[in-house]
């Protein structure tokens, strides 16, 4: 795998004469999204942060999916969410005792753990001692690394060949563990979007620019990311959950008590919405999906699937509405846009820095957005270490967006 691109070869064939390189896939394809599924199982298992109570249900999740040998002497990567530095009770990563429990019965069946992400915003050390990983895998022999190197990977039309982590593909199997979250763009962030994180640094912004304003062809991004890094297991942590304008501190926690598990991350997240009483179709990676023939199937159900009617999601409307002669009045007057909450900015820059579109600027010791310019991503939002910044909307456009709703 050294030089090149890695593409995904079709199943029962390999690239070059690499025993190492079919040895590895053969072993992540059972988790592979391709194609329609007739049916795609989801565990469900109540949950409470306490390592004792996890270890049983964490490895039942992961053994429904995995056997023991397929662990045995394997290089294991687990993918959690390290979104920015965070304590456990804010809800913003997935929980180290999850991160714990699944390293140890990676271990106890013979395998080797890695522990990497690439954070949005903080350093990989001030997440790994803030959000409590180091205290709670002392003792381990885990490595945590921060991805570093990209190679380009193949993850088909119309984005071709994109820069990824390559501790991904050196890895024999992927476990990847999300946090059950809102998402200020993709509504939730769950199994398929959490391995957006296999994009290494400030590339995930260039790709957030260069899908621009089209949701949809981010959320075809997502599904396409997700499909080469093939997960073997999917395990979502939805103890502690986060509601409201996620994913960052704009969000407010919420105990749900769920663990939920698959070798499918779209069935996940198709489990998710049922639990929520929320059409699937609306879930943009899951319409994605389905647009490529990858909706995975019926989902089947192990376990009591909660029934969550009140759950806040964030506000969500299109980001361009009618002719192009009139869209820059519109993006105005009538779409939301990310603005500041006086009071709560301590001049980080943060949002500066990330912002895709160059949109921010500080001006006088004040923020100032350029909306003709923004994108709404809202990645800012995501990235502020203070939950400073939050989804605006005109009243004209609380009326246009229902409107619009309705027909």
């Amino acid at each position: 795998m050294k030089g090149g691109s890695v593409s995904d070869p079709p199943i029962g064939k390999t690239k070059g004469k690499s025993t190492q390189y079919r040895h590895r896939h053969g072993v992540r394809r059972r988790g592979l999204i391709r194609g329609c599924r007739s049916v795609s199982k989801v565990l469900v298992r109540r949950g409470r942060y306490d390592l004792p109570a996890l270890r049983p249900e964490v490895s039942g999740i992961l053994g429904a999916f995995l056997e023991e040998g397929d662990l045995r002497g394997r290089r294991v990567l687990l993918k959690p969410n390290f979104l920015s530095p965070a304590a456990p009770e804010e809800a913003l990563l997935t929980h180290p005792l999850i991160v714990r429990a699944v390293a140890e019965h990676v271990l106890d069946a013979g395998g080797r753990v890695r522990i990497s992400d690439s954070p949005a915003v903080g350093s990989f050390e001030r997440i790994l001692r803030q959000g409590g990983y180091a205290e709670a895998l002392k003792g381990l022999p885990v490595v945590f690394e921060e991805f570093g190197a990209s190679v380009p990977v193949d993850v088909g039309e119309p984005f071709g060949r994109i820069e990824m982590a390559r501790e991904v593909f050196d890895a024999d199997l992927v476990i990847n563990l999300p946090k059950w979250k809102t998402h200020s763009q993709m509504i939730l962030t769950l199994g398929v979007k959490n391995l957006f994180g296999c994009i290494v640094g400030f590339r995930k912004p260039e790709w957030h620019m260069r899908t621009g304003v089209d949701r949809t062809l981010f959320a075809r991004l997502l599904v396409q990311v997700c499909r080469a890094v093939n997960p073997a297991v999917t395990l979502l942590d939805g103890i502690l959950a986060l509601e409201g304008e996620g994913p960052g501190r704009g969000g407010v926690p919420r105990v749900l008590g769920v663990l939920m598990g698959s070798d499918n991350p779209l069935a996940v997240d198709r489990a998710v919405c049922a639990a929520l009483g929320f059409p699937p179709e609306d879930l943009p990676t899951n319409r994605a999906a389905a647009a490529m023939g990858l909706d995975g199937g019926e989902v089947d159900i192990d376990g009591e699937l909660p029934r969550i009617g009140d759950f806040r999601f964030p506000p969500s409307a299109p980001v361009a509405y009618g002719p192009r002669a009139f869209q820059r009045l519109v993006r105005s007057w009538l779409l939301q846009k990310p603005a500041v909450r006086k009071g709560r900015c301590n001049d980080c820059e943060a949002c500066v820095e990330y912002c895709p579109a160059d949109a921010i600027q500080r001006d006088d010791g004040e923020l100032r957005f350029d909306y003709d310019r923004c994108i709404r991503c809202f990645c800012c939002i995501e990235v502020c270490p203070r939950g400073a910044l939050w989804i605006a909307e005109s009243l004209p456009g609380k009326v246009f967006r229902r409107v619009i709703r309705r027909k």
